[in-house]
């Protein structure tokens, strides 16, 4: 005897975002696969197993597009996968459901059209990062270190102060350390 059986899986980006929505929304299904985690990290642990453990005649379940993938290529290969196993996929929030023709159509639309907007805020972002650095905007962590502690710092290493000592006296990690020794005279700002 088979049993089919209703999968869920759900994410958020950030351990301060809350899962609570999304699992009211799949409060039907059999096995929810849950992860936070950003959806453009490729390790997404519970995602390969959900995707894993699922059979034929399966259906998973999300609540929205976005929550399974970030791009049109990755939800592509997600749902190419579903497909040679036989299983389809329901985004409950955009009332798509694989297993007929038009949800197939309607999944690969909406896939495309999250990728370009995802590329427009990306430029739009890119546009106001130039903007910012053409008005002068710094960009980065500031220098811990003045020029004169700079010099102080290698100084003390010419002396033979060891590296703990210069990372506990100049609270810098070791990599710190090791780039502020590594600068010439010149280069320190």
């Amino acid at each position: 005897m088979f049993v089919w059986l209703w999968l869920g899986t759900l994410r958020v980006s950030s351990s301060g975002q809350s899962l609570d929505v999304q699992l009211q929304k799949l409060k039907h299904c059999d096995k929810i696969y849950q992860e936070t985690q950003s959806g453009t990290n490729h390790q997404r642990s519970q995602l390969a197993a959900c995707l894993e453990y699922v059979r034929d005649g399966d259906t998973l379940i999300v609540s929205r597009l976005d929550r399974l993938a970030r791009s049109t290529l990755h939800l592509c290969t997600i749902a190419d996968a579903l497909q040679r196993k036989n299983v389809a996929l329901q985004v409950l929030d955009q009332n798509i459901d694989t297993s007929d023709a038009t949800g197939r159509l309607l999944f690969n639309m909406l896939a495309a059209i999250a990728e370009f907007e995802t590329e427009l805020r990306s430029e739009r972002q890119l546009d106001g990062i130039n903007k910012a650095k053409e008005l002068g905007v710094k960009f980065g962590r500031s220098k811990r270190l003045s020029p004169q502690q700079v010099v102080e710092l290698q100084l003390q290493r010419q002396q033979g102060v060891l590296i703990k000592i210069l990372m506990k006296d100049f609270d810098l990690s070791k990599a710190s350390v090791y780039r502020y020794l590594g600068k010439s005279s010149s280069e320190v700002p």
